[in-house]
């Protein structure tokens, strides 16, 4: 599969601009822009605030700001806002903007001062949080939850009309929250959608540590997946890769896991979708998992036989915590990495849940002194007690004091909101 890169799908309606548009919610932490073309007359600029008192002229400033950098004409801009901050503020101006003229690329972006974490293949994975990447308040204090993994959805959780909000407010959200020690993953819209593209040109220059790919089916689709990603870190001047996790969905991407795992260097993980896999071969999801089995042991198959770690389905009933525990104790047993999540309290059981033993953590550290001690002493191998230490165990090892020693509990991120 190989693409045409060029901007017309971002461009494809500059010959009809409408007259009037509108983004954003009147919900907290967010805001509705509306902006009118005016015939003369520049820009104005209508703010209504429950703060506006003490923040209307900084909101002016920011929505002022960015009119200016995205070379706005003679236009009104209202604003209704619910307490957003900057970059939020940023996101929904835009947004009504890219409906009404054609932009400067790239926009309007944030200043970039969150802490930029780094994806490293081993790291522990044991719960990835989806969060609706249309949802600013939420997006905020995630690095809070705790989970290891934090994923800004663009797909299953953005209606159709929402996907340019939804990957603007992603992008500036990149850029300007700090998410703490989480690892920061997009899911992208499915490669075979007009989406896909348009995902990986706003969100790439923001510099994600991981995209999920939904719907993988071949190794073809993580070549071209990756053909594209290259291409826009290029363009974008990324000084680090951005790497891949598949998510398999359908029945043909449950066959060809093995393929797809291997498919692409920057692959960290394989993830099972139970829902789209039901769906997808006409089963009934149940509790139990009997109908996908088979489905997620040839998944975990394939992403160990590769040297990737296999992360398993959501637990959907949020409210099942001894259902969530026992999914979670299979999960492990089988020799899984992780679970997704839907909902913030189901992070602490499933580390719970992960967490290595005491016993486990001493043995681990027995394990790796006496490696050190034999590379001291010019020796490849080591024993402890009446057993050989070799490369397998010491993985182990290094891997349960990772888990232990890295729990994100002990150390929760600093959440700074911006002074308006």
């Amino acid at each position: 599969m190989k693409f045409d890169f060029d901007d017309n799908e971002l461009k494809k309606n500059e010959a009809s601009f409408p007259h009037f548009a509108r983004s954003g919610r009147a919900q907290k932490g967010d805001l509705v822009v509306e902006g009118e073309h005016r015939e003369k007359g520049g820009v104005s600029v209508e703010i209504e605030s429950s703060v506006k008192a003490l923040f209307g002229a900084r909101i002016e400033d920011v929505v002022r700001d960015s009119l200016r950098t995205l070379s706005a004409g003679d236009v009104h801009f209202k604003i209704k806002d619910n307490g957003a901050l900057d970059h939020v503020i940023m996101a929904r101006v835009e947004t009504v903007a890219r409906q009404l003229w054609a932009i400067p690329e790239p926009g309007v972006l944030p200043q970039a001062r969150a802490k930029i974490s780094s994806s490293k293949r081993d790291r522990p994975r044991r719960t990835r949080l989806y969060l609706p990447g249309n949802n600013p308040d939420i997006m905020l204090n995630a690095g809070l939850f705790g989970a290891d993994c934090i994923i800004l959805d663009l797909e299953d959780s953005v209606a159709q009309n929402d996907k340019w909000p939804a990957r603007i407010l992603v992008r500036n959200s990149l850029l300007a929250v700090d998410f703490g020690s989480s690892e920061k993953i997009v899911r992208v819209n499915p490669l075979t959608t007009a989406n896909f593209a348009i995902d990986l040109e706003i969100v790439v220059p923001a510099a994600p540590d991981v995209l999920l790919i939904p719907k993988c089916e071949n190794a073809e689709d993580l070549q071209a997946v990756e053909q594209m990603l290259i291409f826009y870190e290029k363009r974008a001047e990324l000084t680090t890769e951005i790497m891949l996790m598949p998510l398999i969905e359908t029945a043909k991407g449950v066959l060809n896991a093995a393929e797809i795992a291997t498919a692409s260097v920057r692959n960290v993980a394989l993830c099972f979708g139970a829902e789209d896999f039901t769906a997808d071969i006409g089963a009934e999801r149940t509790a139990e998992g009997k109908e996908s089995f088979v489905a997620r042991n040839l998944i975990l198959l394939a992403a160990k036989a590769a040297g990737l770690q296999a992360l398993d389905t959501v637990y959907s009933d949020v409210e099942d915590m001894d259902g969530l525990i026992a999914s979670t104790c299979e999960a492990m047993a089988l020799g899984f990495d992780g679970k997704g999540v839907i909902h913030p309290g189901q992070v602490e059981p499933i580390h719970r849940v992960f967490a290595p033993t005491q016993q486990q953590v001493d043995y681990a550290g027995k394990v790796i002194a006496a490696i050190e001690e034999a590379e001291k002493n010019g020796m490849g191998v080591a024993t402890l007690g009446t057993k050989m230490i070799d490369a397998p165990v010491v993985a182990r090892a290094k891997r349960i004091l990772a888990l232990a020693e890295g729990d994100i509990f002990k150390n929760p991120p600093q959440i700074t909101r911006e002074n308006k």
